[in-house]
């Protein structure tokens, strides 16, 4: 099987254990044991590493099928992606036009074998007071004898205590650039996620004392946040509109599972709100597609941020209302804790909030469709 139809094997696995993970809020073990064996965590790694070789069109099929059966393990398999998708996808040529060392290339190879043997990547990006936002970040880093001390506290860190290695973004002075920084004793997690969505990605919060190697710094050239952020933001904004577009059809394959056992087909009023949900979701599945072939085909073009932009929004947008509109003609029955529904109702709600949220993305937007540069008027990171 490939990489899809691996994901599309696990997506019933992933379905019958959701809701154990999510009431107990516990990360789920047994999916991550199910990527590791099926090696779908080496997905965006090249095959000369041993890897799938996939394109950000791959990504995103695999991401929906899993979400399809937990938005919270697609939603980890997100991050971990978005860490070794980035190293395996920026051109060669690209990186050593951003100034990159030779020695990066072997640092990043090191890294994506990690991935291929089964390591898994968080992302420890957002802070209290300041989300995602780059240019607002106040973990602060400084060279020492050995490499860089790292300093500071994370948010919502999906997969806290439980990878391998977290992507860590800091500043110096005005340069932000970020770290994969292996998880130490310098590295602490605070227990805070009691969520009302997403329970089981356990995004508690992390604190940061540690010193890492040279190696650790992405690129091995300070301030490169910032700039990737701008040229290529699919990883920072719409892989995560793969996932919830896969939460969106799961709101549709538990709405109509629902309906069928409770004899509800018979209603004009249901079966209008599933019709209409099934078209919202294939035509938000679509823009998700179109985005990712941009990416694939023309990664940083105008053109293809656009996209990357309208898939995030659509995505978002789409998940909170349709789930909101099934869970609505399904009746009160649905939304007993421990529905499917309900679960997936919760999980859907996040994807708008999710940076960039859809009121960012839509703002992006309208700067753009006024002719403006979204990036240069805004500064969203």
């Amino acid at each position: 099987m490939n990489a899809v139809e691996q994901a599309q094997a696990l997506t019933a696995t992933f379905a019958d254990r959701a809701a154990r993970y999510d009431r107990d809020g516990t990360f789920p073990v047994e999916d991550f044991e199910d990527l590791r064996r099926t090696g779908l965590l080496g997905l965006m790694a090249p095959s000369r590493l041993g890897g799938a070789g996939a394109s950000f069109a791959d990504y995103a099929e695999v991401a929906q099928a899993l979400a399809r059966g937990s938005g919270a393990t697609a939603l980890l398999f997100n991050m971990h992606a978005s860490v070794t998708g980035a190293l395996a996808l920026t051109d060669d040529d690209v990186a050593r036009a951003l100034g990159v060392p030779e020695s990066f290339f072997t640092a990043r190879d090191d890294v994506l074998r990690g991935a291929v043997a089964g390591r898994h990547y968080a992302v420890a990006m957002s802070e209290r007071g300041a989300g995602s936002r780059l240019s607002a970040m106040t973990t602060e880093y400084s060279p020492v004898d050995g490499g860089w001390h790292i300093r500071g506290a994370k948010a919502f860190c999906s997969g806290a205590g439980h990878a391998d290695a977290y992507l860590v973004a800091a500043r110096r002075g005005d340069a932000v650039s970020q770290f994969l920084v292996p998880a130490s004793e310098g590295v602490t997690v605070v227990p805070t996620w009691d969520s009302l969505g997403m329970r089981a990605t356990v995004s508690h919060d992390l604190e940061l004392d540690v010193v890492v190697p040279p190696e650790a710094l992405l690129g091995q050239v300070e301030g490169l946040a910032l700039v990737l952020a701008q040229v290529m933001p699919q990883w920072m904004v719409a892989s995560y509109a793969a996932v919830y577009v896969g939460v969106a059809q799961a709101a549709v394959d538990a709405a109509a599972a629902f309906v069928t056992e409770r004899g509800l087909g018979r209603l004009p009023l249901v079966r209008s709100r599933l019709g209409r949900a099934d078209a919202e979701v294939a035509a938000a599945r679509e823009v998700v597609r179109t985005m990712a072939r941009h990416v694939t085909e023309a990664p940083g073009e105008p053109e293809t941020n656009r996209w990357v932009w309208r898939a995030k929004l659509l995505a978002g947008d789409t998940a909170a209302n349709v789930s909101a509109s099934l869970l609505e003609a399904c009746g009160s029955s649905a939304m007993r804790v421990g529905t499917a529904l309900e679960r997936v109702f919760r999980d859907a709600r996040c994807g708008a909030l999710q940076p960039a949220t859809s009121d960012v993305c839509s703002d992006w937007l309208g700067y753009a469709a006024l002719g403006l540069d979204p990036d240069q008027e805004a500064a969203r990171w």
